[in-house]
């Protein structure tokens, strides 16, 4: 039988050693060497670096001689021409507390006046900044949040009320193992993945693009049932050559970011689909080019190579979205709560409110009040930085591989 590890009390008494100063290399070692023989645990340790700057705290257990420990980190300190604070019986090593989550915001510009609003509603519901890192600076300026202590559905819900005031996106995500996990990543095609709505482009050739388009804006704002409105679009196609979705596919502009967010992700084990209300014919070309796992769409009807107006089999609608998810998520082994949803249109508030996280993007406002979170920026590689990737790190990996 083995003795059980002993372990201190959460209400032992500590001592915080902070150095603040111009960072320079062999503090952190110096400092360490230095106490060593003072025969002292390490609790805990934090050090950042903000523009040359150096912060560095270091939580122990008390020595048996306080003053002899102050004047060893003193001098460390006037070595390196630093601040030296020691703060007997001030610390303790509890856990931090029950509510952990992480809290992204994304503003394209970032002021001060958001910041303070969201780290005063994060106070106001119960909870304690930990830690604050920058994810990105541009194309957008991205800061995550480590916040303990608030409930996190508490938080997504009044900090979504924050971010619309303030003109700023703000994302909220529960802590836990599962973060780290693999995750299936599900997007809308039309207004998401590529810029326009392709049954537009289509009904261009059948010069009916101004009222395909006027009904697209009325299903995609929640206003007509999706399936009625697409039968009726799909209609005014009637008689399009099949060799239109060939050029369509070619005059397709992703969204800014979309290839840098799929390669990212693919290089993290990431699986991919499209779930669109648009059509297989396109959809099947773009999950191709892009190397995306699943695909779910609709398909055209074409006789003697021109469109009928009619779409073979069951519409992939609001409905249909969310059970496709659920499907490639079991196909990917992955669970729906590792489920990442992304979309702008009122046929994906289903899906977005499946998924694990809920994104929408751009959206119309009916989606933006319904979904959980919501990113208003035009680049797709944005959502990496919810997904807790930096753009540092996503620049060295592309540079490692040739990207």
């Amino acid at each position: 039988m083995t003795d059980p590890v002993p372990t201190m009390h959460f209400t032992a008494p500590t001592v915080l050693v902070t150095l603040t100063g111009p960072d320079q290399s062999g503090v952190t070692t110096r400092l360490f060497a230095d106490i060593e023989s003072f025969g002292v645990e390490v609790i805990d340790v934090e050090q950042l670096v903000v523009r040359g700057r150096l912060i560095l705290s270091v939580l122990l257990t008390v020595p048996d001689d306080m003053d002899a420990l102050a004047s060893t980190v003193d001098a460390v300190g006037a070595a390196f021409g630093l601040e030296v604070t020691v703060e007997h019986g001030t610390g303790d090593n509890r856990p931090r507390r029950v509510g952990r989550a992480q809290v992204v915001v994304l503003g394209a510009p970032l002021r001060p006046a958001a910041m303070a609003a969201i780290s005063r509603r994060i106070k106001d519901d119960g909870g304690n900044i930990d830690r604050i890192v920058r994810m990105a600076r541009y194309p957008v300026t991205a800061i995550r949040m480590e916040v303990s202590g608030a409930d996190p559905d508490q938080l997504q819900s009044d900090l979504a009320a924050v971010a619309y005031e303030q003109g700023v996106d703000v994302a909220v995500q529960e802590n836990g193992i599962l973060r780290h996990a693999q995750r299936l990543v599900v997007m809308d095609v039309d207004s998401t993945l590529i810029q326009g709505e392709v049954i537009e482009m289509i009904a261009a050739h059948a010069g009916f693009e101004d009222e395909v388009a006027r009904i697209t804006e009325s299903a995609m704002r929640g206003e007509l049932d999706f399936a009625e409105s697409l039968v009726a679009r799909v209609a005014l196609l009637e008689g399009v050559e099949e060799s239109a979705l060939d050029r369509v596919y070619e005059t397709l502009t992703y969204a800014p970011g979309a290839r840098t967010m799929i390669r990212t992700l693919k290089r993290l084990g990431y699986r991919f689909a499209l779930v669109s209300g648009g059509f297989t014919q396109i959809i099947e070309k773009i999950a191709a080019e892009l190397d995306i796992d699943y695909f779910a769409a609709n398909e055209l009807e074409v006789i003697d190579g021109r469109l009928t107006g009619r779409i073979v089999g069951r519409i992939v609608d609001r409905a249909g979205k969310a059970e496709a998810l659920r499907t490639f998520a079991a196909a990917a082994r992955i669970p729906v709560k590792n489920t990442v949803a992304i979309g702008d249109g009122a046929n994906d508030l289903d899906m977005l409110a499946a998924s694990g996280l809920g994104i929408a993007f751009n959206a119309k406002p009916l989606v933006q009040e319904q979904a959980r979170t919501a990113v208003n920026v035009p680049y797709l590689d944005a959502i990496i930085y919810l997904l807790g990737i930096t753009r540092e790190e996503v620049e060295a990996a592309d540079a490692a591989d040739g990207s």
